[in-house]
């Protein structure tokens, strides 16, 4: 059967696929068996066709924003598995110097802007990031992913006003995977097809697959566009699962075995992987060498992460407070 992506393409969403799960699989282990990573962490684990969709659709100068789900996307996005790890260890050379943890992880110098642990606030700066590369003059894309549960905050419903009304470069992704820590969507909110919200702002939404990288990749493909071309942000409500509870410590005392087995039987990965071995383009030989390559990635990365300093005493009050001397120059 005939498809409109690369064998290139393939490949690289499963070896993306893989490295985000295999980190998250490694750290899990750190965090539970060994105790070496401490705080909150969020696992991604089932929702990687996110990732690698948005990742093949959009450009390496469009921002990307999210909230504190963020391992995958900011493995994608380009910031380094050694500083991811070692910020989870709370190190000095972590992407945060290890100030932030699991849930704040930040690359400026690859676009990615968080990381953010208040539930909703990323939707807000999100939009001002869009507003930036507007007012500069850029075609960039500000891609600002959030929760189902942060589609209940006043934050959405003001930035939607304003995201319209400028017409700003933005694409607001809802990562919906059906419940806000332990409520399913059903109990918060009348409105269950989230991208609705859109209507009352006559922002262009729609729904996603979010099992499916090839999915994503159209959808976000098409609102990028309409972004770049001027005509504003879109709405995409992208449907997916994690297989993990809210955070480690959730008992997941509020969905049934079954209801996880069932979405594991389309999971991402093994669906990208059943293509790539049904067309042809990799032998399991060439698998196996991705997979070796993954593994040593993130075995290097714990042992980076292990070896890396803890931060200075004299680190504690930085970073909090902009210096003074600052130039703030508008050119």
């Amino acid at each position: 059967m005939a498809t409109k992506f690369s064998k290139e393409t393939y490949l690289y969403w499963y070896e993306l696929m893989q490295l985000i799960r295999q980190f998250e699989l490694m750290a899990e282990e750190k965090y539970k068996m060994e105790g070496k990573i401490r705080g909150f962490f969020h696992a991604y684990i089932g929702q990687e066709a996110i990732a690698a969709g948005c990742m093949t659709a959009t450009k390496p100068d469009d921002p990307f924003i999210t909230a504190y789900r963020d391992h995958g996307l900011a493995l994608a996005k380009g910031v380094a598995a050694n500083a991811c790890m070692a910020e989870l260890y709370g190190k000095a050379t972590g992407a945060a110097k290890g100030k932030g943890g699991s849930m704040h992880f930040f690359g400026v110098d690859v676009k990615f802007f968080g990381g953010h642990g208040i539930v909703g606030a990323q939707i807000g700066t999100g939009a001002g990031l869009a507003f930036a590369e507007k007012y500069k003059g850029t075609d960039n894309v500000c891609l600002t992913f959030f929760g189902d549960g942060a589609a209940r905050q006043g934050m959405l419903h003001e930035t939607f006003n304003l995201a319209m009304l400028w017409k700003l470069p933005v694409v607001f992704i809802c990562e919906n995977n059906n419940y806000a820590m332990g409520t399913s969507v059903e109990r918060t909110s009348n409105v269950v097809d989230i991208y609705k919200l859109a209507d009352a702002y006559e922002m262009p939404a729609d729904s996603i697959d979010g099992m499916s990288a090839e999915a994503v990749h159209d959808g976000v493909a098409r609102a990028v566009k309409r972004a770049r071309q001027g005509d504003g942000p879109t709405l995409l409500e992208i449907k997916t699962y994690r297989y993990k509870g809210h955070s480690i410590s959730d008992p997941q005392k509020y969905r049934t075995k079954e209801e996880v087995d069932e979405y594991k039987q389309k999971d991402p990965i093994q669906m990208v992987l059943a293509t790539i071995l049904s067309r042809k383009y990799a032998t399991q030989e060439e698998i196996d060498a991705i997979n070796k390559r993954v593994d040593e990635t993130v075995s290097a990365s714990v042992k980076f992460a292990e070896e890396s300093p803890w931060p200075d005493d004299s680190e504690v009050l930085k970073d909090i407070y902009m210096d003074k001397s600052y130039p703030f120059i508008v050119d």
